[in-house]
C-alpha cells in the first residue's frame, strides 16, 4: 500500500461547517496547524477524502486546496515548524 503526503489546507465560512471539516480531517492527519493538515494517503483514501469533503463544504462559500507533496523535496520549517514523518502504521477511528 503506497502512501503519499498530501497538505489540505481548507477556508471554510461557517462555524459548524468548519467543525466538521476540522474533525473529519483530524482522522488523517499526522500533523498540521490550524486550517493546514499534513496527511499521508493511498489513492483510494485520497478518494474518500474527497467525496466527503464534496459533501461537507459550501462550494458557493467554501474552499479546500488539496496539494500533493514530492517525497523527493527537502521541506524547510521555521519557528516551531516540525518536520512531517511517515509513521509505520496509521490508526484511523
Amino acid at each position: 500500500m503506497h502512501r503519499r503526503l498530501y497538505l489540505i489546507a481548507y477556508d471554510i465560512t461557517n462555524d459548524k461547517r468548519l467543525n466538521r471539516v476540522r474533525e473529519f480531517l483530524k482522522g488523517y492527519s499526522t500533523g498540521g496547524q490550524k486550517s493546514v493538515y499534513e496527511c499521508f494517503l493511498t489513492a483510494g483514501e485520497l478518494n474518500h477524502v474527497k467525496v466527503v469533503l464534496d459533501r461537507l463544504i459550501d462550494e458557493e462559500d467554501d474552499r479546500v486546496h488539496i496539494f500533493t507533496m514530492d517525497a523527493r523535496s527537502r521541506t524547510h520549517a521555521i519557528g516551531i515548524g516540525v518536520q512531517p514523518k511517515d509513521p509505520a502504521y496509521f490508526y484511523i477511528g
